[in-house]
């Protein structure tokens, strides 16, 4: 079942325990050493949520200083809407005072947003959870999450998953809003997990959620590392500061033990600084450091349109050979972490290898390289990928499976990081034979300067290349499927699963896997039914 909200359809809901706690407010102020400002005898939250769109009747708001405003200018419209209270800094409290709601004042509300809603939601260190997998690293995160799943499921775990792509609950599938949610949020939503009786959770872990305090009070009981590749440096300084960011999830307060990838070579960096027990993996044939020492090795056996086939080995002798159900060795290698993973978190090897050994995972990657072509024609793949190291990969992955030629159909993201743009350009057309730039999300930047950035870092690295612009994407993706036939092959990058472009901060309608069936169905291409909601209309 996909769930889409009633009162807001460009945003999914977020989601509440059926049954909400009743937490005294005296004690909310006491456990977090904060202040009383009002009258609180007698009051209680059945919840805490940081907006107040998203605010019910009796939870608590939580008001903090934002980039313009104060959280707090808007108590009003939180006691108007219900709050039982508000929790702020010293500011938002004086801001706050005439809205007639008791207001708990703490430092830093923000940072302590984790530990509140952990104990208001009862998600903390000590309480009864499901086992929890958290997966860090630039790409293969949401990979990576969905095969957890997928692989669980065939061990008969009743499952959750927090990924870019999806919330799943017991079976229940809804669209995301952060790759990982606000910390409010993300405890409801473990909260919710197990009053359903949900035994797992794979959960996406972005840089972000880890600087922005969105895993607060969270301790993972495996934490995965895929790697570290340029991207995010409109949120970091560097790529040191960005490692730095995701090293927090291998200490002691966020996770028990961890498995870490040395594909690339800041995995070792993290595991000499790694607080808790940590296993490692390595796929020698797309390792940085092929040659470096790992506890597992993922060894590529065959690569076809309809999936990877690799092994997997480890101490002991131990080993099993399965399928990956999407192209590229990268893939294979986000699929042994995540069996690993599985291995570390208690699940037997002997089970394991039951569900794996000579079968297929059985995961659905959405976005994820996804064909959306048939067995006739040109190949067309679907994927998120948006920086210069999932664009190399993929696109090797796909010229490796495609006897005639690759075209690459791409854009990129507006008001994002801005510095690897030449990089994905030069990326994009040294694995092509022909490049289409196009547009992705231009926000609020103008799209034409995009696209001429992507075109220079693509004509400096190929002056001689076949390299063309075509605006809007739906005349792009038309465009490539008449250039392209049997045996060939299309490689649209950045959309994924996403169902819409952000236009001037408004989410429009629209669908990459769609268009792309449409433009094959026009150009007289056999294309099979869908296997995913079609949010794209005209």
């Amino acid at each position: 079942m996909v769930a889409m909200p009633t009162d807001a359809p460009n945003l999914p809901p977020v989601l509440r325990p059926e049954s909400p706690p009743r937490r005294s407010l005296t004690e909310l102020a006491a456990h977090v050493g904060g202040r009383i400002v009002g009258a609180a005898t007698d009051v209680t939250v059945t919840g805490i949520t940081l907006a107040t769109a998203d605010l019910r009747p009796g939870e608590a708001f939580v008001a903090i200083q934002g980039a313009v405003r104060h959280g707090a200018e808007f108590a009003a419209q939180a006691a108007a809407t219900g709050a039982a209270a508000i929790v702020t800094d010293t500011r938002g409290a004086e801001l706050a005072a005439d809205a007639g709601l008791p207001i708990v004042v703490v430092d830093d509300p923000r940072a302590r947003l984790g530990e509140l809603s952990a104990w208001v939601y009862g998600t903390g260190r000590e309480d009864r959870l499901p086992l929890l997998f958290g997966t860090t690293g630039t790409n293969g995160k949401t990979s990576v999450s969905h095969l957890i799943e997928g692989i669980l499921g065939q061990l008969g775990v009743v499952t959750g998953l927090s990924s870019t792509a999806e919330r799943h609950i017991a079976g229940d599938v809804i669209v995301s809003r952060l790759t990982t949610p606000e910390a409010s949020e993300f405890h409801a939503l473990l909260a919710l997990m197990r009053e359903r009786g949900v035994d797992a959770v794979a959960v996406e872990v972005s840089a972000q959620a880890l600087t922005r305090h969105r895993v607060d009070g969270v301790v993972f009981d495996v934490a995965g590392f895929t790697n570290l590749t340029h991207d995010h440096l409109d949120d970091y300084r560097d790529m040191a500061e960005y490692f730095e960011a995701k090293l927090p999830l291998f200490l002691a307060d966020r996770a028990r033990r961890g498995v870490v990838c040395l594909d690339s070579d800041a995995g070792a960096q993290i595991v000499a600084r790694a607080e808790i027990p940590v296993t490692t993996i390595i796929t020698p044939a797309i390792a940085e450091t092929p040659a470096a020492t790992a506890d597992w090795t993922v060894e590529i056996v065959e690569e076809r349109q309809d999936g990877t086939e690799f092994r997997l080995v480890g101490p002991g002798g131990r080993q099993l050979t399965t399928t990956v159900p999407v192209i590229g060795r990268h893939m294979a290698a986000n699929a042994g972490l995540a069996i690993v993973m599985l291995l570390e978190g208690g699940y037997a090897w002997d089970e394991l290898v039951r569900v794996l050994d000579g079968h297929r995972i059985d995961a659905h990657l959405p976005g994820r390289t996804q064909r959306v072509s048939g067995d006739r024609g040109p190949a067309v793949y679907v994927d998120f990928g948006h920086s210069p190291d999932a664009f190399e990969k993929t696109l090797a992955a796909v010229r490796r499976v495609t006897p005639g030629t690759v075209v690459m159909v791409f854009g990129a993201d507006g008001d994002r990081d801005k510095t690897k743009r030449h990089d994905m350009g030069a990326t994009a057309v040294l694995g092509s034979d022909i490049l289409i730039v196009t547009d992705h999300h231009p926000r609020f930047e103008d799209p034409d300067a995009i696209r001429a950035t992507l075109l220079e870092g693509a004509r400096r690295a190929r002056p001689d290349a076949d390299i063309r612009e075509s605006s809007p994407p739906e005349k792009a993706i038309i465009e490539a499927v008449s250039l392209v036939g049997e045996g060939d092959a299309i490689l649209w990058a950045g959309p994924g699963h996403q169902d819409y472009r952000d236009i001037r901060g408004v989410r429009t309608p629209y669908s990459a896997r769609e268009l792309a069936r449409r433009a094959l169905r026009d150009a007289g291409w056999p294309v099979p039914e869908p296997s995913w909601a079609v949010p794209y209309a005209d």
